[in-house]
Order: structure tokens, then sequence, then C-alpha cells
């Protein structure tokens, strides 16, 4: 493993070995421009290195971090690139950006206001837990954009005022789930525990309450584990790896308890599937994090699964069962190159897809930033297009803030692909 994806090498956080491998991976990438269209780094690289004839080793260290600056790690590049490990080029951009971020924290180079921003963006559970408690007033207040609270957040936390904020839910997932009547499971075909990440805990529960009702409808018994909380993404994509691993390190813990008990670990939203999945292990040395790794599962992908090795899902569709769909291929569900399962569970009801693999530009934290407001909106646009020129009524994508940005392009809300089997088998809406 080379300074690149290991921040155990002492070289990891030293910015002249950064920058020699900016240089070649720079060049690798400059000579290949497949990855031309995907984000707004890769057009920015190559017109600084064409400025220069074709010298990567000319661009200055601005013109470096200007390319680091529009990486919002889709994470696409390990759909799409040829290089990537084993590759003997070794050529893994989304951890080299990450790598310079982390630099960049740690050398202290970001100006005042990004600084808070990360600090704001990050601290997820504190600002869920008040956002819930107040969700009438604070549902008010963020969904003003041009409002006092709203304005106030742009100048004084960089939060854009301009970008749909997804509103707060008054009951949170993990209170539901708790205080429920408990099925009683027949035929019980499998057990897992449903990690809910501040996405559906505080913002989505209604995904989590359909993941539950149509796994136990499925026979699969669900708990949910305790001592959990967000994931750890913000802190890592804006380069603080100390405070991702401290959360990534309170997680493991927690989820290993929940494979002690034989449970799998089922996650909804991709890019924190992607998180415990890929980067947990990586960051946290030790064998608990690549067990917990080794039994975490995309929600969608699990069920399909269980279709498909333990005698097949129940087709009592008697409910909902739209004729068509446009389902939304989301990047992170990409990147774990796992199929589009939520895609595949639909079609099972004899449901039309047609499918858009277009980026929603927001990964998290980045498209909510009002530096990074107007390069995300010109890519969440362009997904907006396409599902458009599809003609569908129903649209249908894994991501809870994807689905955001394609409610803000479409006025038309994006249903989680569980919400629509949850329907279709006729499963009441909580």
């Amino acid at each position: 493993m080379t300074t690149t994806y290991d921040p155990y090498n002492p070289n990891y956080l030293i910015e002249s070995d950064l920058r020699e491998e900016l240089t070649r991976v720079f060049d690798l990438c400059h000579g290949c421009r497949m990855c031309l269209h995907y984000c707004g780094s890769f057009p920015l690289l190559f017109d600084a290195v064409d400025s220069y004839d074709g010298d990567v080793g000319r661009l200055t260290n601005a013109q470096q971090d200007a390319v680091v600056d529009e990486c919002f790690q889709c994470k696409i590049c390990y759909v799409k690139c040829p290089y990537i490990p084993p590759h003997e080029w070794n050529l893994d951009f989304p951890r080299l950006m990450m790598r310079a971020n982390a630099i960049k924290t740690k050398n202290g180079k970001k100006p005042p206001l990004e600084y808070v921003t990360d600090q704001v963006m990050a601290r997820t559970d504190l600002i869920g837990t008040v956002s819930s408690a107040l969700a009438p007033i604070a549902n008010k207040l963020i969904g003003d954009n041009s409002g006092l609270v709203r304005k106030s957040m742009e100048r004084f936390g960089g939060v854009s005022s301009k970008r749909l904020l997804p509103p707060y839910a008054k009951v949170r997932f993990k209170q539901w789930f708790n205080t429920r009547m408990r099925p009683f499971i027949e035929n019980r075909r499998a057990k897992v525990s449903v990690y809910p990440t501040c996405f559906i805990d505080y913002m989505a529960p209604e995904i989590g309450k359909d993941l539950v009702q149509v796994y136990e409808h499925n026979g699969v018994e669900c708990s949910v584990p305790k001592g959990v909380r967000c994931c750890g993404a913000p802190w890592l994509h804006e380069g603080n790896i100390d405070e991702f691993k401290k959360v990534a390190k309170r997680n493991v813990a927690a989820l290993k308890e929940v494979i002690d008990e034989d449970r799998d670990i089922v996650i909804a939203q991709p890019t924190c599937a992607y998180v415990v999945k890929k980067d947990y292990p990586i960051y946290l040395e030790g064998e608990e994090a690549k067990q917990v790794s080794a039994r975490t599962y995309d929600a969608c992908e699990y069920l399909f699964m269980v279709h498909r090795q333990k005698g097949g899902l129940r087709t009592d569709f008697t409910g909902d069962v739209p004729l068509e769909v446009t389902y939304h291929s989301a990047c992170h569900l990409q990147a774990q190159n796992v199929g589009i399962k939520g895609r595949d569970l639909i079609k099972l009801m004899g449901t039309k897809v047609k499918l858009v693999a277009k980026c929603s530009g927001i990964d998290g934290t980045w498209g909510y930033r009002s530096e990074n407001y107007d390069s995300s909106k010109k890519i969440s646009k362009a997904l907006g297009s396409a599902l458009k020129k599809t003609g569908s009524n129903v649209f249908v994508g894994d991501c809870h803030l994807a689905n955001t940005a394609i409610y803000e392009e479409t006025l038309q809300k994006a249903e989680h692909p569980l919400t629509v089997l949850a329907r279709g088998y006729g499963l009441p809406q909580e």
C-alpha cells in the first residue's frame, strides 16, 4: 500500500511527498483523459496542463490545490478508471484527493470560514438531535431560503442559502423502533441490525420504517445497534482524520457486538454503507473493522441476496404497484460494486424500470457549501434534465441527499426502492 492510500505511512502527511504523487497521478490522468466529464477536477486539470504544453511539472501548488477542491468524492473513478489498484500504476484519484485535504487540514491552510463550515457540517448528531426536537420550528426556518436564518448560515457557517436542505423528522427512527410493537417473525430466514446513520435517524425515518416492514414481511428479523452515531463521512471528506478515527472506532465497537450476535448489518444510504465497508478498514488498525466490513451490506443488496439464496422473496404485491419508474443509480452505490439491486427488487413486482446514472453533485457536505454551489448546481441540473427526459411519473433512488437534489430540480419526490416495495406489498405508510 503506497502513501496515497495508507494513513499510517509516516510520509502520508508530508506535503512534499504529496506534491510528487499529485504530479505523477496528474500526468497519468492528462495522458488518458477518459475522465473528462466526470467532475470539475479533470477539465480544470487538463486545461492547466495544456497551458504549459503538457508539462505537468510546471503546475503551481495553487493549481494543484484547485483541482483538489473540485473533487467531491463521487467515487466514480473506481467504476471508470482503468488504472485503479491492483494496476501497476496504482492510481487512486479519490484517496489522493482525501490525502491532500488531510494535509491541508493538518497544516492549517484552510480559510477561517471553511474551517467553521467543516465543524458545522460534521456535527450531524448534535444538529440532528436539536433539530428533531424542534422539528416544526427548525424546518420552517431552514426551509425559508431567503430568511434571516439561512442567510446567517451562509455568511457565518458557509452553508449555501440557495440549496434545499432536507427537513428533520419530529420522531426519530430509533425512537419509533424502540417503542413499536414487535411482530412475531414466522419462518425466520435471517437476522440483521439496521444501522440508520444520521440520514434515516434524523431526516428520513420513513425509509427505515419501510425497510423494517419489508424485511419482516420476508422473514428477516430486525434490530437496531446500540451506541452507533453518524458514520463520520463529513470528517473524512473534509480531511479531519483524527475526528474520523474517533467516530469510526466507536461505531466499529458497537457494530462488532452486532456481528458477535450473528447478525448482519444493513445500511440504507449508499455513502454511509461505503464508508463502513471501504473506509473503516483503511483508517482503523486491527481486525474488528475488517470483520464489520465483511458483514455490512447495502439494504437492497442484502434483501436481493435473501431473494437469491434463501428461496425467493414473497410475491404478494396486492398494493400500489407502479407500471413504470425511473431509477437513479447513486454514485456511492455504484462504487460499492454490488450492482443496482434496488432496481432489481422493483422489477420483481413486474414494474418496468428505466435507468439514469448521472451524479447529483452533493456528496454529503460538498454540494451544500456556498463556495461549491454553482459547480454542484450544474451537475444536479444535468441529472434533473436526464430524469425529465424519461417521461416517468415515479422517480426512485437509494440516496436521500441525491433524492433531495432530484426534488429540487424536478419538483417531483424520489422514493427509496424499499418504500416502493413496501407500498407494492400493501404495507402501511407509518
